[in-house]
């Protein structure tokens, strides 16, 4: 009697085209458009408390994170709480698009250099070394954003005003031309390289400690990308608050007043203390695992969309 198990082969094509897809990698249009998405997530979730990080960095009125909360709230209400949010909100789909793509290329390049096939696992150096690549393409398109978002984040409390994103770029145009728009520019980078080091890396490690392996490889709830995401943003503040707390001084000065990031740092080191480079550390935080975990989630979940239909 034989003891064969029939075969559904419909079953077999469908496995075969899932194991194929899955070693063949995610494509850079996919990583593209689930960064664009995971970015809107974030922007979504974590833009009230990255005005208070803002206004803290930029502001000695504010004795606490609660304090800027309150007065705030008082000075603007609710509404206040998502000025500034039209630009970051316009800025994030490419912006992320742009990070998520670079840590995907960032992964291609370390691929294409050890001769390792899109199946095979990349080392930890490895995607550090992508983390940290994804940096520098978004800084093009992240730079400009920034400074808009900043001025519009401090515009209340310096008395100038602006009707949108649109109106203080024109504002800044006009202060010091199209060149000021990328003000901070090596901030940013300073900023996003070790911070997209400790980002992707975090992630990466979090995730797998997390990953469910009799589920298959790579299976993970939601819930864990939410864990892993929001520590992940967490690991990246940790690196990257001091150089933003620079950033954000340059970008918000009075046009003329600083010549680079340079003379930012050593005039607050003189006036403030090693202490201030860490001013705005508790929104930051605060902010980071809300939002990151949201951009994350929005990213893994995009993706997985993607992959059944396309």
């Amino acid at each position: 009697m034989s003891t064969e198990v029939p075969v559904n082969s419909s079953a077999v094509v469908v496995s075969e085209k899932r194991e194929t897809k899955a070693a063949s990698g995610t494509s850079g249009v996919k990583s593209f458009l689930s960064g664009g998405f995971g970015g809107m997530c974030l922007v979504a979730a974590g833009h009230p408390l990255d005005l208070l990080k803002v206004r803290m960095q930029t502001s000695t009125e504010y004795k606490s994170t609660l304090d800027c909360f309150r007065k705030t709230l008082a000075e603007s209400g609710v509404r206040g709480m998502y000025r500034g949010m039209a630009a970051p909100l316009v800025g994030a789909t490419p912006v992320f698009a742009i990070c998520f793509w670079g840590y995907d290329m960032g992964q291609k390049i370390m691929r294409s250099v050890y001769n390792l096939s899109p199946s095979d696992k990349l080392s930890t150096n490895q995607i550090l070394f992508a983390g940290g690549f994804s940096a520098i393409p978004t800084t093009a398109v992240m730079a400009p954003m920034e400074r808009i978002k900043c001025t519009l984040q401090v515009a209340g409390s310096t008395g100038v005003t602006y009707k949108g994103p649109a109106d203080a770029a024109m504002g800044i145009i006009r202060t010091g031309g199209i060149t000021s728009l990328f003000k901070g520019t090596c901030a940013t980078l300073l900023r996003d390289v070790p911070g997209s080091v400790a980002y992707f890396g975090a992630y990466e490690l979090i995730k797998k400690a997390l990953t469910n392996q009799s589920a298959g490889q790579g299976a993970i709830s939601p819930g864990a990308i939410v864990a892993a995401g929001g520590l992940a943003g967490m690991a990246n503040w940790a690196v990257a608050i001091p150089p933003d707390v620079l950033k954000s001084r340059l970008q918000t000065a009075p046009e003329g007043k600083y010549t680079g990031v340079r003379q930012v740092f050593v005039e607050m080191m003189r006036t403030e203390g090693a202490g201030a480079l860490f001013r705005g550390m508790g929104p930051a935080m605060l902010r980071a695992f809300p939002a990151n975990a949201a951009c994350f989630l929005g990213v893994e979940l995009s993706l997985q969309f993607m992959n059944k239909i396309w």
